[in-house]
């Protein structure tokens, strides 16, 4: 039924904006993104009004209109909770928000993308940079609440990479905003989690009083919830870990019995929170030195047998190092042993850094000689390598900062840049101004001049001729030597070619020698068209994309045939031969060319190798064979190696001839890849 309903809402939609022709492209989009929001409407049927809206804002080209309704499209995939699409449109919400500096959707985007990377990718390094933008923005548009929660994410994400001073600073920003907000039960969570994590970070820099004090004041907090029950058992844990820290057993172990009794409220939120309740009683027992071994055994076992119920292995992982430690504290080596394996297996397994740190102590213990070594090893190796990992991961967050501040700085240096810009362009307008008013004064000293201005105009033209015509004869002489280089390296090197091989097969005779007679007879047809194309002076382009390589792949292969050489052909990926010009691309053709010519003529040479490679935007062209060689400084009065001279010259790159007698001959031709001149 809802199925026809949407169908007929959409034809009666249909109907509608036919009947309205004269609506407005701007009235049609803003009508769209009201359909999106109607929340009777089926899901696909909203999102297809969304993207129709971003559709239509594209084609009416305004870039605040193709905002507005990026925005509207990102709330509803986040409200139908399409997380991936959702983050792709936060991310082209930001590049249109950034081009036309709307604050609050670069706060918003900005907020947006930092939740995604936080919260679903664990990207804490890219979240932490995209919060610090969006409080940037929030700040200056005085949104206390949502600074707040900036502050307290980046807290989090700082107390997790361990860098703890930071977290605790902006914890305490966060908790002084929340304080000024009127009490709600939002508000009174948020400041439960603050307080929480304050006891955190006061834990994790050895703070244990201070911890217990946080902790004692979120269990206020959660107190005075309607529906806190669930806070105060998280704070009530807590403050027992404390009193084990503070070696104050007697009041974990209450703590850790009234714990027990709410077993009710674990049951709806957290089921897996009972079992380490459990544990936790037993260790602390130990630990408060209680004899009732029994007891305390039963109890672990029933927080471990609850543990695997669950599949629950994060909680399994504690109760297995606790089990450890207790039968280490019994000296009983057996069950120490099986314990610390599997908690050492485990937390592996989990990528429990700490517990693998716990177990590998105990096994160096209760394992003897090299065995033992080997874990204590492992155990420095792994704290070695997280204090490592520590240090750089601070060493990020103060990159990030420095970098933003650096960003910050910039952008004020930009934005006083543009107030200079803008007195200047004020001075000039004004100076033009004041100019044309002088001008207009001098109107009638102007029209006595006019003759001799022309006069001066008519010598100026017929300069500008006499220059026009110097240009035009130069541009011929170019011309001349252009043909010359292209029938000397195109055509001659070719028919050079064409006649060694006929010569080859000139005593030839049968069905091999009159198939290999016709293969040149078409290579001649080919020098007649380039011959042709010359004539015409046509501009084609030359290749496009990897059939380049593939022509002077067929180059390499036909001469080095023809002249009866071993060849090497190299050539990167990395470049992108669209991207590069015909003329480029025309000359590297000749160059091989030439150079293959020339080492068949005077090298005498078995072998030759030929690269092209990629470095630092540069095409480099390497030619190396194993001829005679020649004397560099007296041997580049051919014609063949001033063409190729001239063709690096022309295509701004260089050329060098590295070469001694009997040792063979380098040519290398390095030419800019991208940034050719103009």
């Amino acid at each position: 039924m809802r199925y026809y309903l949407n169908l007929l809402f959409l034809i009666f939609f249909g109907v509608t904006f036919s009947q309205h022709q004269n609506l407005t492209p701007l009235d049609s989009i803003i009508k769209l993104r009201e359909l999106s929001q109607n929340e009777e409407l089926a899901k696909d049927v909203r999102i297809k009004y969304a993207k129709r809206a971003v559709s239509l804002s594209n084609e009416f080209n305004k870039d605040t209109t193709r905002l507005a309704s990026g925005r509207n499209l990102g709330l509803l995939y986040d409200k139908l909770e399409k997380i991936d699409l959702w983050q792709q449109q936060n991310s082209k919400n930001l590049l249109l928000a950034t081009k036309v500096s709307d604050t609050l959707a670069l706060a918003v985007a900005n907020f947006n993308i930092g939740l995604a990377k936080h919260f679903y990718e664990t990207q804490y390094d890219s979240a932490y940079y995209y919060y610090k933008d969006a409080l940037k923005y929030y700040i200056h548009l005085g949104d206390s609440e949502i600074v707040g929660s900036l502050y307290l994410y980046i807290a989090e994400i700082q107390n997790t990479e361990k860098v703890y001073i930071s977290s605790e600073e902006n914890a305490i920003n966060a908790l002084k905003i929340f304080n000024s907000l009127p009490e709600t039960e939002a508000s009174k969570d948020d400041m439960w989690i603050v307080y929480n994590l304050l006891g955190v970070v006061s834990l994790n820099l050895g703070h244990y009083n201070k911890s217990l004090e946080y902790h004692k004041k979120a269990l206020d907090v959660a107190s005075d919830m309607e529906d806190g029950m669930y806070n105060k058992t998280v704070s009530y844990n807590n403050q027992a870990y404390l009193y084990n820290k503070l070696e104050n057993y007697e009041e974990a172990i209450r703590l850790y019995n009234e714990l027990i009794d709410l077993r009710s409220v674990y049951e709806v939120y957290d089921p897996t929170f009972y079992p380490l309740i459990i544990d936790n009683l037993a260790y602390t027992k130990v630990l408060a030195g209680h004899t009732d071994f029994d007891n305390i055994e039963a109890m672990f076992y029933e927080a471990y047998d609850i543990s695997t119920n669950l599949n629950d292995d994060i909680t399994k992982l504690a109760i297995t190092i606790d089990l450890a430690k207790y039968y280490n504290h019994r000296k009983i080596n057996d069950s120490t042993l099986v314990y610390s394996q599997k908690a050492y297996k485990l937390s592996k397994r989990l990528s429990s850094n700490e517990i693998l740190l716990e177990s590998m102590i105990l096994l160096s213990e209760i394992k003897s000689g090299d065995e033992g070594k080997k874990y204590l090893k492992e155990y420095i190796k792994l704290t070695d390598s997280l204090l490592y990992v520590e240090r750089n991961v601070r060493n990020k967050f103060a990159r990030i900062e420095l970098e933003t501040d650096q960003l910050e700085a910039k952008n004020k240096q930009i934005s006083k840049e543009n107030l200079y810009l803008l007195i200047l362009s004020a001075g000039l307008l004004l100076t033009v101004i004041l100019v044309y008013v002088v001008i207009s004064q001098r109107s009638k000293n102007r029209k006595l001049k006019l003759a001799q201005v022309q006069q001066r105009a008519n010598e100026d033209i017929y300069n500008l001729m006499l220059t026009q015509q110097e240009k035009i004869d130069e541009a011929r002489a170019k011309e001349k030597i252009r043909v010359s280089k292209e029938l000397h390296d195109g055509v001659l090197g070719k028919l050079f070619g064409v006649r060694l091989s006929l010569d080859s097969i000139n005593f030839k005779e049968g069905k091999e020698a009159i198939l290999a007679r016709a293969k040149y007879i078409d290579q001649l047809q080919a020098i007649e068209q380039d011959i042709r194309k010359i004539s015409h002076e046509l501009n084609m382009d030359f290749v496009s994309g990897s059939g380049y390589i593939d022509i002077l792949t067929e180059l390499i292969e036909n001469q080095s045939q023809a002249y009866n050489l071993g060849c090497e052909f190299n050539s990167s990926d990395a470049i992108n031969w669209d991207l590069v010009s015909n003329k480029i691309k025309i000359n590297m053709y000749r160059i091989i060319q030439e150079s293959m010519q020339n080492i068949y003529k005077h090298a005498k040479a078995n072998t030759i190798k030929i690269s092209i490679s990629l470095e630092k935007d540069l095409i480099c062209l390497g030619i190396i064979d194993d001829g005679e060689g020649f004397d560099t400084s007296k041997s580049k009065k051919g014609i063949g190696l001033k063409n190729m001279t001239s063709r690096v010259a022309d295509i701004y790159g260089n050329i060098s001839f590295n070469s001694q007698s009997n040792s063979g001959t380098e040519i290398s031709v390095k030419i800019p890849y991208l940034n050719q001149p103009t």
